[in-house]
């Protein structure tokens, strides 16, 4: 009579394959913050490089007469430029060359706009003047029960003062992930919901779609 056949024993096999998944969403955790700035960097980079070179001509490109192209070399000229067009606005000449340069721009319509528009953004956001956002705040939005994140950004001026009797403040409420786009709403004060955090906080809240929560009275 033949002996059975034994079987080998089975060796757990579930502890090593979680530590494998845990490892590996570890690094990627640790990585994946660190590979999306390097991107973000080495892509505006390029995109900066890539449409200034062009500008310059080929006997004042530096490249030209180098072995190696040089990362980074088109943000460095775009820096000493806006730099000295920065030095040159500082005296009457170059005021008067913008502010012709603006009356320009002023008659015609579409882009004259765009123009305002554009310059009171970049102005309020170099400045840090008391323009820029105050509070951040819970609104009741969409609809009754449910609420989103929005900044405070001025009290009403001018005729919606008029038409707006009560005490209503503008909240800009920002859309996820992307923030610069949202929508404007003038709400009463006292509807608002203040939040302990800070406007960056909640600006990284709602970038995240609510997966980075702030440290709690960072305000």
């Amino acid at each position: 009579m033949s002996e059975p056949e034994q079987t080998e024993p089975i060796v757990p096999k579930r502890g090593l394959l979680l530590w494998l998944r845990n490892s590996f969403l570890t690094g990627i955790v640790i990585t994946a913050p660190i590979g999306a700035t390097l991107w973000v960097v080495v892509s505006f980079v390029s995109f900066v490089d890539g449409s200034v070179l062009p500008l310059i001509p080929e006997k004042y490109n530096p490249e030209t007469y180098l072995p190696i192209e040089l990362p980074g070399l088109g943000l460095v000229i775009a820096v000493v430029g806006l730099t000295l067009l920065g030095a040159l606005t500082a005296n009457i000449f170059g005021r008067t060359l913008i502010g012709f340069g603006e009356s320009l721009l002023r008659r015609v319509p579409f882009v004259s706009n765009l123009y305002e528009a554009v310059k009171q953004i970049i102005h309020t956001i170099v400045s840090g003047s008391d323009k820029s956002f105050k509070d951040a705040v819970l609104i009741e939005y969409p609809r009754k029960d449910l609420w989103a994140i929005g900044f405070i950004t001025a009290d009403t001026k001018g005729e919606l003062t008029a038409l707006l009797a009560d005490d209503r403040v503008a909240v800009f409420v920002p859309t996820t992930p992307n923030p610069t786009s949202g929508f404007l709403l003038y709400e009463k004060r006292e509807n608002l919901r203040d939040l302990e955090m800070s406007v960056e906080d909640a600006a990284k809240l709602v970038i995240s779609a609510g997966l980075v929560y702030p440290d709690p009275v960072k305000k």
